[in-house]
Parts: C-alpha cells; sequence; structure tokens
C-alpha cells in the first residue's frame, strides 16, 4: 500500500481549505481520501498548518495503519473507513465542526425542505445521525445509516459530514450545507419555515440531474 508525496500534499491541501472556509478549527475535524487498499486520513489531533506529506496516514479500511506511517490517524478514523465500505462510489470525505452546521446538529433532529438546494445533499432532507461518542463505532454506523442515499448528514451535538467523488465536490456540498444551517436558524429565529412538499422536491432532484456543465 502506497500514496505518493504529491497525493499526500493533495490531501494536505484539501484540509487547509476546509479551515480557510470556516468548515473546521484548531485540531478539529478530519479529511480522507480512498486509496488503494484502503484510505489516507489527516492525523489525530495536529493543525492543519502544521503537515507534512509524511504525517498523512495510510490505513487499510480494518484500521490497520500501513507500515512505516509515522503518524496515528485520526481519532474518526471509523467513521471514514464504514463510509467507504458502505460507498463504493466515494472517494472523498469531510467532516467539519462549522458555526451553523454544528449547532443545527444540536437540534439533534433532520433539516427538512425549507429551501430547494437542500436537494443538493441527495434528497428531501438533510438527516441527522442520533448522538454517539466520537471516535466509536456507534457514530460510524449512525453516520453512514444518515448517509444512505445521501451526501452529506449531521451528526448530533457534534457536527456535519459531507462526501464526494472528489475533495472539490465534498468540500463544495459542505459549504452548501453550512451555508443552509445558517439560513434555517434566521428563519427559525422569526417563524417556523415553510416546508417544500415531497412532490415540489421530487421536482427539485429531478432538474439536478441535467443541472451544470456537461463533457
Amino acid at each position: 500500500m502506497t500514496w505518493r508525496a504529491e497525493e499526500r500534499r493533495g490531501l494536505i491541501g484539501a484540509a487547509r481549505r476546509t479551515l480557510e472556509l470556516g468548515l473546521t478549527h484548531g485540531t478539529s475535524g478530519n479529511v480522507s481520501a480512498r486509496a488503494s487498499g484502503g484510505m489516507a486520513i489527516t492525523p489525530t489531533g495536529m493543525p492543519y498548518g502544521e503537515l507534512e506529506p509524511d504525517d498523512i496516514v495510510l490505513m487499510a479500511l480494518d484500521g490497520t495503519v500501513a507500515a512505516g506511517e509515522r503518524r496515528l490517524p485520526s481519532s474518526e478514523w471509523r467513521m471514514h473507513a464504514a463510509i467507504y465500505l458502505a460507498r463504493p462510489d466515494v472517494g472523498a470525505v469531510v467532516h467539519g465542526h462549522s458555526p451553523a452546521a454544528t449547532a443545527v446538529s444540536c437540534l439533534g433532529r433532520d433539516l427538512p425542505a425549507f429551501h430547494y438546494m437542500v436537494a443538493a445533499a441527495g434528497g428531501d432532507s438533510i438527516r441527522c445521525a442520533p448522538y454517539a461518542l466520537f471516535g466509536s463505532a456507534a457514530i460510524a454506523a449512525g453516520a453512514v445509516k444518515a448517509l444512505d442515499g445521501r451526501r452529506a448528514c449531521f451528526l448530533a451535538q457534534h457536527g456535519l459530514m459531507a462526501i464526494g467523488e472528489s475533495f472539490d465536490k465534498a468540500i463544495a456540498l459542505a459549504v452548501e450545507v453550512e451555508f443552509l444551517s445558517g439560513v434555517f436558524l434566521s428563519v427559525a429565529g422569526v417563524a417556523s419555515p415553510r416546508v417544500l412538499s415531497a412532490a415540489q422536491m421530487r421536482e427539485v432532484l429531478e432538474g439536478f440531474k441535467s443541472y451544470g456543465q456537461r463533457g
């Protein structure tokens, strides 16, 4: 199992983007990418600004760290590994503690279709996984369930998860979820937001299939 220095630098760059975009802070949050035979993930307890290529941890999805790695993986490695095992379509995973999304996660309930862009996460709501201890098998299982048929979810009293084929897609989705969370909190502070119907959201999801550039 090998991962080139160039690929490791790419993961560091993605991790630093999440910091610059306000998706996380300090040493909270973690970023990973699928790798041949497993995944590459940020190390536990290290500021992104200090990371060097050799600090990125290459490991199998059963938790076995590849020979020669000098750091311990993120405490949330089980959650990342469980997602890769359950979702062969996923190439990158972003976990963050951005302010608005974390606040919504503390409500402990799904984010309803109060705005059509909720569909960006893949459905008519953004689910919230039940609270479980960080780094545990329970939080990993909850995240996988909440992400079934979706590309983002909240982790109750914790933060957000966003997945995608690439870092660009996962990070862009995390930014969108943070924006939606902020809007929801603003509206909910005034009145209960109107929720789009199932039929209206089906129209949105169908429209998304042909949205954007092709080829």
